[in-house]
């Protein structure tokens, strides 16, 4: 079966979304519509309502883990894993959204659309590896920074509470000297701090394929721009769909609430040192939202280890490990032996 994509209502040619102006720009016509104008045109019905339609999108074919689709405007076929939602047609360029994929399950409640462009991820990415003397050459190279990618990833968004009790054991420590002797006087308190927390939309990686950590590692977000989900987003994006249920990544999430609460409790107990000897809170979900974000990533591997690159694509916020080179090391190491070298030779011949 046919793979949706959203087309220009001017001239039917593939549309993109455009994160500069928040539109869906026509690179042949040059028009330009808004999400009211693109919702008339192709796709009238919010995602809920349109369940009906989940039997009429089907893969052609399916080779082992791997589903074939058939894109819409070359007719070439177009290979998705299991939770890929937003693809790219590799012959003509076209995104290829598998609805069919969307809706198979849950469909999303909201999508915060991206903000910053390509060109934004790839300075973004040059800005925190400029003046790098040890890294691999190949982190520069142009093939390289060009295989970064717009994708929107799915996530779990808990609105959570938190009640009951802490116990801290708390100290002040004074100390002071007289001509004989050194004094030192410890007040010791023990506290405990009753409270209500809620959090609302407490974040967690609904997918397998992006390490946790590094996910945590983009936030925050700002909620502001939450919309409702739609498809027409996804154009010019690759998607992913969760794989990781709703209840699992709630044991993740209930840990981070407990200790932030904890945190807020410490700063009312107004002693400068403090540990917990008993945390009584229990936190419980109200509701879960799935959500998509939107993610910049560059992947590049290096001696069998891959390197991930992620900007926030919608805070423009970039993070990434930089590995050492061997060959970088090696080179710097010699041209420092030789500078240093030559200062060591003209001081000894100053001295002569």
């Amino acid at each position: 079966m046919d793979a949706l994509d959203n087309k220009c209502p001017a001239c039917g040619a593939t549309i993109m979304f455009n994160p500069t102006n928040q539109m869906w720009d026509c690179a042949y016509c040059s028009s330009k519509f808004t999400l009211e104008e693109m919702q008339r045109s192709t796709n009238p019905e919010p995602v809920q309502q349109e369940a009906n339609m989940v039997d009429q999108l089907l893969p052609e074919d399916t080779i082992g883990d791997v589903d074939l689709y058939r894109c819409k405007n070359c007719g070439a076929e177009i290979m998705a894993d299991q939770t890929t939602t937003a693809t790219f047609c590799v012959y003509c360029g076209s995104t290829a959204i598998l609805k069919e994929r969307i809706l198979n399950g849950r469909a999303p409640n909201y999508i915060i659309p991206f903000k910053t462009t390509k060109e934004d991820a790839i300075n973004g990415f040059k800005k925190i590896t400029k003046g790098k003397l040890l890294m691999p050459k190949s982190f520069k190279a142009v093939n390289n920074i060009e295989k970064i990618s717009g994708i929107y990833i799915p996530f779990w968004a808990y609105d959570l509470e938190a009640n009951g009790e802490v116990e801290f054991e708390a100290s002040d420590t004074k100390t002071w000297n007289d001509s004989k002797y050194k004094y030192k006087k410890v007040d010791r308190y023990s506290i405990r701090k009753s409270g209500h927390f809620d959090f609302l939309k407490v974040l967690a990686d609904a997918s397998t394929r992006f390490p946790d950590d590094l996910m945590d590692s983009l936030e925050p977000y700002d909620y502001n721009d939450f919309t409702s989900y739609n498809h027409a987003y996804l154009s010019g994006f690759l998607a992913d769909k969760y794989d990781v249920s709703e209840m699992e990544c709630l044991q993740r999430v209930t840990g981070r609430t407990k200790d932030t609460a904890v945190e807020l409790m410490q700063k009312t107990v107004g002693h400068s040192d403090q540990k917990v000897i008993n945390n009584g809170l229990r936190v419980s979900s109200r509701y879960t939202h799935y959500i998509m974000l939107p993610v910049w990533m560059l992947n590049i591997k290096y001696r069998d280890k891959t390197y991930t690159f992620a900007m926030n694509g919608q805070t423009g916020k970039m993070i990434g490990n930089i590995p050492i080179g061997i060959k970088e090391t090696i080179f710097w190491s010699i041209i420092f032996f030789i500078i240093l070298f030559v200062i060591g030779l003209i001081f000894v011949l100053v001295a002569l």
